[in-house]
């Protein structure tokens, strides 16, 4: 299950150049890929016959997952129009942190010395990441803290997943529907508030590029993590979703030409490593989340 994930992580971090270049709103645009998506779900749950669960709590969380979800995707749009696309995605991939607090306080697990030193690592990252990006980009303190947001929001969207699997089994293209109306429910005011003037595709190109990074996005690779989410730890989650800020960067340096320093290439490595060691769990732990 692990492929999917990974294979899933890798595609999410590709569609970032799509809303670089699209002139869509920050919200507009995490608008239509979740109202798209959810169209196509609701197509497949009818053709193969998948019904939505009986559990009232599992249809809390599903929903729940999208409302978190719809922030999510909105708050990384914004970090991607900040500080770009490697940056904002590997700040987006900070939830495996915001997975460890939430395992801690709703599932009583304890932090071990080594995700304690961890974060501590990942901070001293996020510093060599983000001064320089201070220094020169005007917009990068808020790129740099929205970016973290959405890495909670992440976080919290995944933890409903699971504990909506908890309440009940659900199949995925319902779940994808009910997290998908959760997510339209969250968006669709801050994106006609927002994003009035940047709501509607200008031309047929845009047109193309945001059903593509629904299609693709929402339903393939967000799929594909949904998918993985209830067969997998918590833990095990967040160290798949790594491929994704390494994707996403290497497309920042040598496709958009975004300068990143030899400081920041070490906080990046910095991060990647903590995020890493934030990972590891000792095996008593892993059995208990397995």
């Amino acid at each position: 299950m692990g492929c999917f994930r990974f294979f899933g992580c890798i595609v999410f971090g590709l569609g970032s150049l799509i809303v670089k270049f699209v002139s869509i709103g920050s919200y507009a645009i995490a608008l239509w890929r979740v109202f798209i998506g959810g169209i196509v779900f609701l197509l497949l749950s009818r053709h193969f016959g998948h019904k939505l669960p009986t559990s009232s709590r599992a249809k809390r969380f599903c929903i729940l997952s999208g409302v978190f979800l719809g922030f999510d995707l909105a708050f990384w749009h914004e970090s991607i129009h900040a500080v770009g696309p490697g940056i904002s995605t590997l700040l987006n991939s900070m939830q495996i942190f915001f997975l460890t607090a939430i395992a801690w306080f709703f599932f009583n697990e304890r932090q071990s010395k080594l995700q304690l030193f961890s974060m501590l690592l990942s901070v001293i990252g996020i510093i060599l990441i983000a001064h320089p990006e201070l220094r020169h980009n005007t917009h990068g303190g808020y790129g740099i803290f929205i970016g973290l947001i959405s890495g909670a929001a992440l976080a919290a969207s995944m933890a409903c997943i699971r504990q909506a699997h908890l309440a009940e089994p659900v199949s995925l293209f319902p779940l994808m529907l009910l997290v998908s109306t959760g997510a339209i429910g969250a968006l669709i005011v801050p994106s006609i508030l927002i994003d009035s003037s940047h709501f509607w595709p200008t031309n047929m190109t845009d047109a193309l590029l945001i059903f593509t990074y629904s299609i693709v996005m929402q339903c393939f690779a967000w799929g594909l993590i949904a998918y993985a989410v209830p067969l997998l730890s918590l833990t095990l989650t967040g160290l798949l979703l790594l491929s994704e800020p390494v994707a996403a960067i290497l497309i920042d340096y040598f496709f958009l030409n975004k300068p990143i320093n030899t400081i920041q290439w070490t906080g990046t490595a910095l991060t990647l490593l903590a995020i890493y060691l934030g990972s590891l769990k000792p095996r008593r732990s892993q059995k208990k989340t397995a």
